[in-house]
Protein backbone atom coordinates (compact mmCIF):
# COMPACT_ATOMS: atom_id res chain seq x y z
CA UNK A 1 0.00 0.00 0.00
CA UNK A 2 1.31 3.46 -0.90
CA UNK A 3 1.80 6.31 1.56
CA UNK A 4 -1.42 7.83 0.36
CA UNK A 5 -3.28 4.65 1.15
CA UNK A 6 -4.62 4.21 -2.38
CA UNK A 7 -3.75 1.26 -4.55
CA UNK A 8 -6.65 1.00 -7.00
CA UNK A 9 -8.51 3.33 -9.32
CA UNK A 10 -11.80 2.29 -7.69
CA UNK A 11 -10.61 3.68 -4.36
CA UNK A 12 -9.76 6.99 -5.98
CA UNK A 13 -13.19 7.16 -7.59
CA UNK A 14 -14.76 7.05 -4.11
CA UNK A 15 -13.00 10.28 -3.19
CA UNK A 16 -14.79 12.28 -5.87
CA UNK A 17 -17.14 14.65 -4.15
CA UNK A 18 -20.80 14.11 -4.99
CA UNK A 19 -23.45 16.80 -4.72
CA UNK A 20 -26.36 16.19 -2.40
CA UNK A 21 -29.31 14.56 -4.09
CA UNK A 22 -31.94 17.04 -5.17
CA UNK A 23 -35.23 16.60 -6.95
CA UNK A 24 -37.23 18.61 -9.46
CA UNK A 25 -39.82 19.26 -6.75
CA UNK A 26 -37.15 20.93 -4.60
CA UNK A 27 -36.24 23.17 -7.53
CA UNK A 28 -39.88 24.15 -8.08
CA UNK A 29 -40.34 25.05 -4.41
CA UNK A 30 -37.09 26.98 -4.05
CA UNK A 31 -36.95 28.65 -7.48
CA UNK A 32 -40.43 29.75 -8.65
CA UNK A 33 -39.03 32.07 -11.33
CA UNK A 34 -36.85 29.27 -12.64
CA UNK A 35 -39.93 27.05 -12.76
CA UNK A 36 -41.68 29.67 -14.88
CA UNK A 37 -38.69 29.61 -17.20
CA UNK A 38 -38.92 25.82 -17.48
CA UNK A 39 -42.64 26.02 -18.33
CA UNK A 40 -42.00 28.54 -21.11
CA UNK A 41 -39.09 26.47 -22.45
CA UNK A 42 -41.21 23.30 -22.48
CA UNK A 43 -43.99 25.11 -24.35
CA UNK A 44 -41.51 26.30 -26.98
CA UNK A 45 -39.99 22.83 -27.29
CA UNK A 46 -43.37 21.14 -27.70
CA UNK A 47 -44.38 23.70 -30.30
CA UNK A 48 -41.14 23.12 -32.19
CA UNK A 49 -41.39 19.32 -32.04
CA UNK A 50 -45.04 19.15 -33.11
CA UNK A 51 -44.96 22.19 -35.40
CA UNK A 52 -46.52 20.32 -38.30
CA UNK A 53 -49.55 19.51 -36.11
CA UNK A 54 -49.80 22.85 -34.28
CA UNK A 55 -49.12 25.39 -37.03
CA UNK A 56 -52.28 26.34 -38.97
CA UNK A 57 -50.40 26.78 -42.29
CA UNK A 58 -47.28 25.64 -44.04
CA UNK A 59 -44.70 28.34 -43.19
CA UNK A 60 -43.62 28.55 -46.84
CA UNK A 61 -47.11 28.93 -48.34
CA UNK A 62 -47.38 32.27 -50.15
CA UNK A 63 -50.68 34.16 -50.50
CA UNK A 64 -50.10 37.62 -51.95
CA UNK A 65 -53.75 38.56 -51.48
CA UNK A 66 -53.23 38.26 -47.72
CA UNK A 67 -50.11 40.46 -47.74
CA UNK A 68 -50.05 44.12 -46.63
CA UNK A 69 -49.23 45.17 -50.19
CA UNK A 70 -52.75 44.15 -51.22
CA UNK A 71 -54.45 45.66 -48.20
CA UNK A 72 -54.39 42.49 -46.07
CA UNK A 73 -52.03 40.94 -43.58
CA UNK A 74 -53.60 42.32 -40.40
CA UNK A 75 -54.37 39.85 -37.57
CA UNK A 76 -57.65 38.07 -38.27
CA UNK A 77 -59.42 34.79 -37.67
CA UNK A 78 -57.62 33.26 -40.64
CA UNK A 79 -54.24 34.66 -39.55
CA UNK A 80 -54.34 35.28 -35.76
CA UNK A 81 -50.95 37.07 -35.76
CA UNK A 82 -51.23 38.48 -39.26
CA UNK A 83 -49.29 37.75 -42.44
CA UNK A 84 -45.93 38.98 -43.72
CA UNK A 85 -45.01 40.80 -46.93
CA UNK A 86 -45.49 37.58 -48.95
CA UNK A 87 -48.77 36.65 -47.30
CA UNK A 88 -47.18 33.89 -45.22
CA UNK A 89 -48.83 33.20 -41.87
CA UNK A 90 -46.75 34.76 -39.07
CA UNK A 91 -47.99 32.36 -36.38
CA UNK A 92 -46.92 29.35 -38.44
CA UNK A 93 -43.52 30.86 -39.15
CA UNK A 94 -43.04 31.65 -35.45
CA UNK A 95 -43.80 28.04 -34.49
CA UNK A 96 -41.49 26.61 -37.12
CA UNK A 97 -38.93 29.30 -36.32
CA UNK A 98 -38.75 27.87 -32.79
CA UNK A 99 -37.20 24.76 -34.33
CA UNK A 100 -34.45 26.83 -35.89
CA UNK A 101 -33.83 28.89 -32.76
CA UNK A 102 -33.81 25.98 -30.31
CA UNK A 103 -31.78 23.58 -32.45
CA UNK A 104 -29.08 26.16 -33.17
CA UNK A 105 -29.22 27.42 -29.57
CA UNK A 106 -28.84 23.99 -27.96
CA UNK A 107 -26.17 22.68 -30.35
CA UNK A 108 -24.00 25.80 -30.34
CA UNK A 109 -24.19 26.18 -26.55
CA UNK A 110 -23.41 22.50 -25.97
CA UNK A 111 -20.43 22.31 -28.32
CA UNK A 112 -19.04 25.68 -27.25
CA UNK A 113 -19.31 24.85 -23.55
CA UNK A 114 -17.95 21.31 -24.00
CA UNK A 115 -14.83 22.48 -25.84
CA UNK A 116 -14.39 25.37 -23.41
CA UNK A 117 -14.70 23.03 -20.41
CA UNK A 118 -12.01 20.70 -21.75
CA UNK A 119 -9.68 23.63 -22.49
CA UNK A 120 -10.27 25.25 -19.10
CA UNK A 121 -9.78 22.00 -17.19
CA UNK A 122 -6.62 21.12 -19.12
CA UNK A 123 -5.22 24.60 -18.56
CA UNK A 124 -5.75 24.31 -14.79
CA UNK A 125 -4.35 20.77 -14.67
CA UNK A 126 -1.11 21.35 -16.59
CA UNK A 127 -0.49 24.87 -15.26
CA UNK A 128 2.82 26.63 -15.90
CA UNK A 129 3.58 27.75 -19.43
CA UNK A 130 0.64 25.80 -20.83
CA UNK A 131 -1.78 27.68 -18.59
CA UNK A 132 -0.09 30.99 -19.41
CA UNK A 133 -0.32 30.48 -23.19
CA UNK A 134 -3.91 29.24 -23.04
CA UNK A 135 -5.03 32.17 -20.91
CA UNK A 136 -3.39 34.73 -23.18
CA UNK A 137 -5.13 33.15 -26.18
CA UNK A 138 -8.41 33.30 -24.29
CA UNK A 139 -7.78 36.97 -23.51
CA UNK A 140 -7.27 37.56 -27.24
CA UNK A 141 -10.58 35.88 -28.11
CA UNK A 142 -12.44 37.75 -25.38
CA UNK A 143 -11.18 41.05 -26.78
CA UNK A 144 -13.48 40.60 -29.79
CA UNK A 145 -17.18 41.46 -29.40
CA UNK A 146 -19.22 38.27 -29.69
CA UNK A 147 -21.07 39.40 -32.81
CA UNK A 148 -17.82 40.43 -34.51
CA UNK A 149 -16.19 37.08 -33.73
CA UNK A 150 -19.23 35.24 -35.10
CA UNK A 151 -19.15 37.29 -38.31
CA UNK A 152 -15.43 36.51 -38.74
CA UNK A 153 -16.10 32.78 -38.42
CA UNK A 154 -18.92 32.93 -40.97
CA UNK A 155 -16.65 34.78 -43.39
CA UNK A 156 -13.81 32.25 -42.98
CA UNK A 157 -15.67 28.92 -43.03
CA UNK A 158 -17.63 27.77 -46.11
CA UNK A 159 -21.37 27.33 -45.77
CA UNK A 160 -22.39 23.76 -44.91
CA UNK A 161 -25.83 22.28 -44.23
CA UNK A 162 -26.14 18.85 -42.56
CA UNK A 163 -29.56 17.29 -41.90
CA UNK A 164 -31.18 20.66 -42.46
CA UNK A 165 -28.99 22.39 -39.87
CA UNK A 166 -26.65 25.20 -40.88
CA UNK A 167 -23.35 23.99 -39.43
CA UNK A 168 -21.61 27.24 -40.29
CA UNK A 169 -23.98 29.26 -38.09
CA UNK A 170 -23.63 26.77 -35.21
CA UNK A 171 -19.82 26.97 -35.38
CA UNK A 172 -19.93 30.76 -35.60
CA UNK A 173 -22.07 30.97 -32.46
CA UNK A 174 -20.26 28.21 -30.55
CA UNK A 175 -16.74 29.63 -30.92
CA UNK A 176 -17.41 32.85 -28.93
CA UNK A 177 -18.69 30.68 -26.04
CA UNK A 178 -15.43 28.71 -25.80
CA UNK A 179 -13.23 31.35 -24.09
CA UNK A 180 -15.99 32.38 -21.66
CA UNK A 181 -16.57 28.77 -20.62
CA UNK A 182 -12.84 28.02 -20.41
CA UNK A 183 -12.30 30.97 -18.06
CA UNK A 184 -15.13 29.98 -15.67
CA UNK A 185 -14.33 26.24 -15.70
CA UNK A 186 -10.62 26.92 -15.15
CA UNK A 187 -11.38 28.88 -11.99
CA UNK A 188 -13.39 25.91 -10.67
CA UNK A 189 -10.83 23.32 -11.80
CA UNK A 190 -7.97 25.14 -10.05
CA UNK A 191 -9.57 24.22 -6.73
CA UNK A 192 -10.14 20.62 -7.80
CA UNK A 193 -6.57 19.87 -8.99
CA UNK A 194 -5.23 20.49 -5.47
CA UNK A 195 -7.48 17.87 -3.86
CA UNK A 196 -5.90 14.66 -2.49
CA UNK A 197 -7.55 12.25 -4.92
CA UNK A 198 -5.97 14.07 -7.89
CA UNK A 199 -2.54 13.76 -6.25
CA UNK A 200 -3.29 10.10 -5.61
CA UNK A 201 -4.17 9.55 -9.26
CA UNK A 202 -0.90 11.19 -10.33
CA UNK A 203 1.09 9.08 -7.87
CA UNK A 204 -0.49 5.90 -9.24
CA UNK A 205 0.67 6.80 -12.73
CA UNK A 206 -2.67 7.53 -14.36
CA UNK A 207 -2.47 9.42 -17.66
CA UNK A 208 -3.25 13.12 -17.78
CA UNK A 209 -6.29 12.57 -20.01
CA UNK A 210 -7.67 9.97 -17.60
CA UNK A 211 -7.30 12.31 -14.65
CA UNK A 212 -8.89 15.21 -16.54
CA UNK A 213 -11.88 13.29 -17.88
CA UNK A 214 -12.52 10.97 -14.91
CA UNK A 215 -11.47 12.95 -11.87
CA UNK A 216 -11.65 16.67 -12.66
CA UNK A 217 -14.38 17.21 -15.25
CA UNK A 218 -17.05 15.38 -13.18
CA UNK A 219 -16.42 17.87 -10.39
CA UNK A 220 -17.11 20.92 -12.57
CA UNK A 221 -20.44 19.61 -13.85
CA UNK A 222 -22.53 22.19 -11.97
CA UNK A 223 -20.94 25.30 -13.54
CA UNK A 224 -20.89 23.49 -16.90
CA UNK A 225 -24.67 22.95 -16.83
CA UNK A 226 -25.25 26.50 -15.64
CA UNK A 227 -23.18 27.92 -18.48
CA UNK A 228 -25.06 25.86 -21.09
CA UNK A 229 -28.45 27.13 -19.92
CA UNK A 230 -27.16 30.70 -19.81
CA UNK A 231 -25.60 30.51 -23.27
CA UNK A 232 -28.63 28.98 -25.00
CA UNK A 233 -30.48 32.28 -24.60
CA UNK A 234 -27.47 34.17 -25.91
CA UNK A 235 -27.18 31.76 -28.84
CA UNK A 236 -30.84 32.32 -29.79
CA UNK A 237 -30.32 36.08 -29.70
CA UNK A 238 -27.09 35.83 -31.70
CA UNK A 239 -28.72 33.60 -34.33
CA UNK A 240 -31.55 36.12 -34.70
CA UNK A 241 -28.99 38.93 -35.04
CA UNK A 242 -26.97 37.09 -37.70
CA UNK A 243 -30.11 36.17 -39.63
CA UNK A 244 -31.31 39.77 -39.42
CA UNK A 245 -28.00 40.86 -40.98
CA UNK A 246 -28.35 38.24 -43.70
CA UNK A 247 -25.42 36.18 -42.38
CA UNK A 248 -27.31 33.39 -40.63
CA UNK A 249 -30.23 31.25 -41.74
CA UNK A 250 -31.44 31.97 -45.26
CA UNK A 251 -34.87 31.82 -46.88
CA UNK A 252 -37.11 29.90 -47.04
CA UNK A 253 -36.12 28.46 -43.63
CA UNK A 254 -38.34 30.04 -40.96
CA UNK A 255 -36.27 32.13 -38.57
CA UNK A 256 -37.24 34.84 -36.11
CA UNK A 257 -34.32 36.99 -37.21
CA UNK A 258 -35.27 36.61 -40.87
CA UNK A 259 -38.83 37.63 -40.05
CA UNK A 260 -37.51 40.86 -38.55
CA UNK A 261 -35.16 41.51 -41.47
CA UNK A 262 -38.05 41.20 -43.89
CA UNK A 263 -39.69 44.28 -42.39
CA UNK A 264 -38.44 47.22 -44.43
CA UNK A 265 -39.41 50.87 -44.40
CA UNK A 266 -42.53 50.10 -46.43
CA UNK A 267 -44.15 48.08 -43.66
CA UNK A 268 -42.81 49.04 -40.23
CA UNK A 269 -45.54 51.69 -39.88
CA UNK A 270 -48.38 50.11 -41.79
CA UNK A 271 -47.82 46.52 -40.57
CA UNK A 272 -46.32 46.70 -37.05
CA UNK A 273 -47.37 43.10 -36.30
CA UNK A 274 -44.53 41.97 -38.57
CA UNK A 275 -42.11 43.43 -36.01
CA UNK A 276 -43.95 42.95 -32.73
CA UNK A 277 -44.56 39.20 -32.76
CA UNK A 278 -41.11 37.97 -33.93
CA UNK A 279 -39.52 40.42 -31.49
CA UNK A 280 -41.69 39.06 -28.67
CA UNK A 281 -40.73 35.48 -29.60
CA UNK A 282 -37.01 36.27 -29.35
CA UNK A 283 -37.49 38.21 -26.10
CA UNK A 284 -39.56 35.48 -24.42
CA UNK A 285 -37.09 32.76 -25.45
CA UNK A 286 -34.08 34.66 -24.11
CA UNK A 287 -35.99 35.67 -20.98
CA UNK A 288 -37.00 32.06 -20.28
CA UNK A 289 -33.48 30.66 -20.55
CA UNK A 290 -32.05 33.52 -18.49
CA UNK A 291 -34.60 32.87 -15.75
CA UNK A 292 -33.83 29.15 -15.76
CA UNK A 293 -30.06 29.67 -15.93
CA UNK A 294 -29.98 32.14 -13.02
CA UNK A 295 -32.22 29.92 -10.90
CA UNK A 296 -30.17 26.83 -11.71
CA UNK A 297 -27.01 28.69 -10.69
CA UNK A 298 -28.52 29.66 -7.32
CA UNK A 299 -29.84 26.14 -6.78
CA UNK A 300 -26.73 24.16 -7.69
CA UNK A 301 -23.99 26.53 -6.58
CA UNK A 302 -25.00 29.73 -4.78
CA UNK A 303 -21.35 30.82 -4.58
CA UNK A 304 -20.84 30.69 -8.37
CA UNK A 305 -21.13 34.02 -10.12
CA UNK A 306 -20.93 34.12 -13.93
Amino acid sequence: MSDLGVTKDDNIEKDVTKPSRRTLLDFVRQQPLGSLGIVLIIIMMLGAIFAQHVAPFNPEDVDFEASPAFGGGAPSLAHPLGADAFGRDILSRLIYGARTALSIGFLSAFFGCSIGAIIGTSSAFFGGKVDLLVQRFIDLMLSFPIIVLAIIVIAVFPKSVVLGVDVNVIVAIAIPFIPKTARVIRSQALAVVTLPYVDAARTNGFSSMRIIFRHILPNVTAPFLILITAFIGQAILLEASLSYLGLGVVEPTPSWGLMLSGVNTDYYRTAPWMIIFPGLAVSIAVFSFNLFGDSLRDWLDPKLKL
